[in-house]
């Protein structure tokens, strides 16, 4: 089961990848819910098995194309996310003090944090795209335009999965000219 899950999420993050047009330096917000994934509710069967697998596949996608991942806690911890300093850094978010664990944070973020070679939380970000796997609602981490995108991986196991780009959002009204290369 858990190579099967390994494959989905592979396969969910490179279709992301390659629809979003990602760059280097882009940061990709991931939500994901365990529990949804083995079929239960959300919150409420915790895995830390199937946290570690699904972030293990997705992670690896990501960072060899040099693209930061941020992995967003449950409610608990009012979704803040855990990604690398660096990122942190880059964008300028400011850091809070809190470290995820299976029941507050969730497993993906715990996988996060414990995979990472300097983990940080922060509560907020602006990302360039992002994966929902389950329902966990990352919207409120994307920048201002999101757009859908329809992947062919529907499901890692039992959760459904989401997938959005960003764009620049687009002014000046039926005058207006716009550059097709840029979002």
């Amino acid at each position: 089961m858990l190579e099967e899950l390994r494959l989905q999420a592979s396969s969910a993050a490179r279709e992301l990848l390659e629809a979003a047009h990602l760059k280097k330096g882009d940061l990709v917000v991931i939500g994901c819910s365990s529990s949804e994934i083995a079929d239960h509710q959300i919150g409420s069967h915790s895995s830390e098995e199937i946290g570690q697998e699904v972030y293990s596949a997705i992670y690896q996608v990501f960072h060899e194309q040099g693209i930061y991942v941020a992995a967003q806690c449950c409610e608990h911890l009012n979704r803040a996310l855990i990604l690398e300093q660096e990122a942190a850094e880059r964008y300028n978010y400011e850091l809070v003090n809190v470290m995820p664990q299976l029941k507050a944070g969730g497993s993906f973020a715990t996988a996060a944090y414990k995979t990472l070679s300097h983990p940080v939380a922060v509560e907020w970000i602006k990302a360039h795209a992002g994966i929902d796997i389950g329902d966990t609602l990352i919207g409120m981490h994307l920048r201002a335009v999101a757009v859908p995108i329809r992947i062919e991986t529907k499901y890692i196991g039992s959760a459904r999965v989401v997938a959005a780009r960003t764009r620049p959002k687009y002014i000046g009204g039926m005058r207006a000219c716009y550059d097709d290369t840029i979002g």
